[in-house]
């Protein structure tokens, strides 16, 4: 069923645009009455990343919930994983992130994580939007049973230990430089600090938001500056995580960019040698290169692919029992440890690794050769152009064009209004166009 307001990652769009003051007012309202189950004083917890308009969100949000008669944890900046551990630590009713993830500044969001820590699902979204439109007067609390809202202090360092627990016990990272990349985002103090706990040499950038720079120029939407530092620094490693930290890419001490396919076959192949993983089998999205699927096979795990988004990647896995999941991108989902994807936790895993080997990450994160994959973004203003009969014929004279020896996928953005053209296959130059050519028709159907 189509959704109003919930993405493939909650709600998201321009700050005070899209996600405005009453818009999240509203959210809080409509989420904690659909959340309040039972007699017991409901509350929430709510991070958030380090824009602006956060301040503006967290205020609305916190109007919304107490309004209601729901008490407030307020978390300040905090990774959003850390955010979904703290809700079922803390016994929450409910969890909020306030974040656009990878976006720019001027985007925000609101994700929603249910008791149990994990994403909500669309039967609790579709009830959230349907009273999201909903006069909802009659329904706010009696003025003795409006919620209380307080800041919480020590969460950081609660989330500190949780990472530092997910790896080998007594395992040190004495030795190793490790440049980290925090966005200038949620993640800025908790996964320095992490490291440096754990013995690592730890040169930090991407660590003084202002507001205004996460995501710019910097975190694993923009790894260059890190590689640039790694080479300067002579690092071992580079951790480079976007602004909320729920995704993650690793740069080698040769400033080569490791994508998210890398690091699953990283630490998929680390635990079945472990015997970690729960079956002989772990799952992606439909953007995962081909040549991460045949590396896979080649070792006796198979690629389970769902459609985009690590919420459908989390929903395989909770329904057929896989502990290893996620995206190119770098959401890795590792459900031993975590219920949503966590950039910093998967890091750490593939730290372990390289101190297990003692191999150059360069060695450790290339797993295979993957192959040629091109992704070109057309966009569009309304409507769903993909879905056009002259967009469709071009598709479909692109995959004959491949003939067996690739694929071509072509899907709407769930966060922004684009659309994704992705084809890939031995031959490079014919995959690039393949691409132009869908490429070319849609932008004539979008104009």
């Amino acid at each position: 069923m189509a959704r109003k307001y919930f993405g493939t990652d909650g709600i998201r769009g321009r700050a005070n645009g899209v996600i405005t003051p009453d818009l999240a007012l509203r959210v809080g309202q409509a989420t904690g009455l659909v959340f309040q189950r039972g007699d017991h004083r409901h509350r929430v917890v709510i991070g958030k990343d380090t824009r602006l308009s956060g301040y503006m969100i967290e205020t609305a949000l916190v109007a919304g919930f107490t309004s209601v008669g729901m008490d407030v944890m307020l978390l300040g900046p905090m990774p959003t994983p850390a955010v979904a551990m703290l809700t079922r630590s803390m016994r929450a009713d409910l969890g909020v992130m306030i974040s656009a993830s990878h976006n720019l500044y001027d985007d925000n969001g609101i994700k929603l994580f249910a008791p149990d820590g994990f994403k909500l699902t669309d039967e609790d979204q579709a009830q959230i939007e349907e009273l999201i439109d909903t006069d909802l007067s009659k329904r706010l609390a009696a003025s003795a049973d409006l919620g209380r809202a307080k800041r919480i202090d020590g969460v950081h360092d609660r989330y500190i230990e949780f990472a530092k627990r997910t790896l080998p016990k007594n395992l040190s990272l004495d030795g190793l430089r490790v440049v980290v990349d925090c966005a200038n985002g949620a993640a800025y103090s908790v996964a320095p600090a992490a490291l440096w706990e754990l013995g690592a040499e730890v040169f930090s950038v991407g660590v003084e938001p202002d507001g205004f720079n996460i995501n710019k120029d910097c975190g694993s939407t923009s790894p260059a500056a890190l590689s640039a530092k790694v080479r300067e620094m002579r690092a071992d490693i580079g951790i480079a995580l976007d602004g909320d930290a729920d995704r993650v890419v690793i740069v080698d001490e040769l400033g080569h960019v490791v994508d998210g396919d890398q690091i699953l076959a990283v630490i998929a192949e680390s635990w079945q040698e472990d015997g970690r993983l729960s079956k002989p089998g772990i799952v992606a999205t439909v953007m995962s290169n081909y040549g991460f699927e045949r590396y896979l096979n080649s070792i006796g795990i198979e690629l389970i692919r769902t459609q985009v988004g690590d919420r459908y990647v989390l929903e395989q896995m909770r329904e057929h029992g896989y502990n290893i999941g996620g995206e190119p991108s770098g959401h890795i989902i590792l459900s031993d440890h975590t219920t949503t994807g966590d950039g910093f936790v998967a890091a750490l895993q593939v730290l372990a690794v390289v101190k297990k080997r003692g191999r150059p990450v360069s060695e450790i994160c290339h797993r295979y050769d993957p192959l040629p994959q091109i992704m070109k973004n057309v966009r569009y203003r309304n409507g769903k152009p993909h879905e056009d009969s002259k967009v469709i014929k071009a598709i479909s004279a692109g995959e004959q064009r491949l003939n067996g020896h690739g694929r071509v996928l072509v899907r709407a953005s769930g966060t922004e209004p684009v659309i994704r053209v992705m084809a890939e296959g031995d031959d490079k130059v014919l995959v690039e166009d393949v691409v132009d050519g869908i490429v070319d028709v849609l932008n004539e159907v979008a104009a």
